[in-house]
């Protein structure tokens, strides 16, 4: 503990000054909401069409994640760990469209319930034995290959009447100007690149194509009173889109515990096994809290050592301004019809850019013991089956997809359902060693 309290200017439990705290939360605050920007804007588009409904959505969006991380940091892991929304709820959401959004979010709060309990009951370490190095680098993976049908659509389609070929360029160029910045910059800017990206690469759409008109959502926007009354109070229990979700928040769970160790081992504090159990449980908490208002459940995010590590501040209270920042904006249409203005095609290439370094860290978990012999021809099949049958999965087209029978559409047409099966049965039977 000593040792790793010497890397930090301030440590866990310390209080920081309250101009510096103010100035630490404006760059959590940053990454957090640069996340809802990117996958609560996607999931908006997709739920509805009224520009004054994806203002509600993304209100109801920083409020509850803002009040996820407040509980987080005071009594759930109690760990300098953000917060966001979970991409891998985003690829349940999208592949249980026209089941309904009663269905959809009773299924996150079923889902959130069972990571509930997963961390109160004791039985998290026997789940996880499930998750061998092979299956947690195919859910990596998977997330980023899943989402490419998203990306493709993001970046192609168009409301504002922009030839869907020259947005597919502009898309490609931002990618690449995007990964050249990730070059050039210290760590410290590279960590808050994504909301440069999405300001300067909607700025640069703007200039590019004069013509694109963004849409009127600051008159007669919703205010404070309004957004909580948007709830999904009506339970719709669906067999199919249910099942779909259990594997996406058993695939939640890993990510969310990946996080949380990577801090901590950063930070090397007590109780761990303690902060664990909390963690896991509040952010199941969270996942119900966030289905019974209809938007996308949260999960710990994996990015903050990184800034710890640049900022020297490993204090948890630094958290505390970064999520008043977030309740604030949630009570300003004005702020949010900003963010619902970003152009489809810069949201696509910043969730390309984000999903690379998903694969990246997919690439890092299978090959990290491949010079010691861990690595084998056998973890490449199963790897390699799984990404390919998931992602032809996501490819399919709809007018296939619709002869599946309907309680089996939401699990045979994920590509990420069936990429995790196939890895857990040529881990656990098929190929097991």
């Amino acid at each position: 503990m000593k040792q790793a309290e010497q890397q930090f200017e301030y440590g866990l439990n310390q209080r920081v000054p309250f101009l510096k705290s103010v100035l630490f939360g404006l760059q959590w605050a940053a990454l957090i909401i640069s996340s809802m920007i990117i996958l609560g804007k996607v999931v908006g588009d997709l739920h509805s069409s009224d520009p004054l409904a994806r203002i509600i959505y993304l209100q109801k969006l920083l409020f509850l994640h803002a009040t996820t991380l407040v509980c987080q940091v005071l009594w759930g892991h109690r760990l300098p760990l953000i917060v966001g929304p979970s991409s891998v709820l985003l690829i349940g959401i999208i592949a249980s469209q026209g089941f309904g959004l009663s269905a959809i979010y009773s299924s996150v709060m079923i889902g959130g319930l069972f990571v509930a309990i997963l961390g109160v009951s004791g039985y998290l370490r026997y789940f996880q034995r499930l998750f061998t190095t092979n299956v947690v680098a195919v859910v990596l993976l998977l997330i980023a290959f899943t989402l490419t049908p998203t990306i493709r659509d993001l970046m192609t389609g168009s409301r504002t009447g922009i030839n869907p070929l020259h947005s597919l360029f502009f898309g490609f160029g931002l990618v690449f100007l995007v990964f050249l910045c990730h070059g050039l910059l210290r760590q410290t800017l590279k960590s808050t690149l994504v909301i440069w990206a999405v300001i300067g690469g909607s700025v640069l759409y703007y200039l590019v194509f004069p013509a694109a008109q963004g849409e009127d959502l600051f008159s007669g926007g919703p205010w404070v009173s309004h957004f909580f009354q948007h709830m999904t109070l009506h339970v719709t229990i669906h067999p199919g889109v249910l099942l779909s979700f259990v594997f996406c928040f058993m695939a939640l769970t890993i990510n969310d515990l990946s996080s949380i160790q990577a801090v901590m081992e950063l930070i090397e504090p007590k109780d761990t096994e303690d902060r664990m159990a909390r963690g896991i449980s509040f952010t199941g908490l969270a996942n119900i809290a966030c289905g019974f208002f209809g938007v996308i459940g949260p999960v710990n995010y994996s990015l903050s050592p990184g800034v710890m590590m640049s900022t020297k501040c490993a204090s948890r209270f630094t958290l505390l301004p970064a999520a008043a920042i977030m309740v604030i904006l949630s009570f300003f249409p004005a702020a949010t019809g900003f963010v619902a203005n970003v152009p489809n095609v810069v949201i696509g290439a910043v969730l390309a850019y984000v999903l690379t370094m998903q694969i990246a860290a997919g690439l890092f978990v299978a090959l990290r013991d491949a010079e010691g012999g861990g690595f084998q021809f056998e973890n490449g099949l199963i790897i390699g089956l799984s990404i390919l049958l998931g992602t032809m999965i996501a490819f399919l087209p709809e007018q296939i997809l619709s002869t599946l029978p309907s309680f089996l559409r939401p699990v045979l047409g994920n590509g990420f359902v069936v990429g995790v099966v196939t890895a857990l049965l040529l881990d656990h039977v098929i190929l097991r060693r």
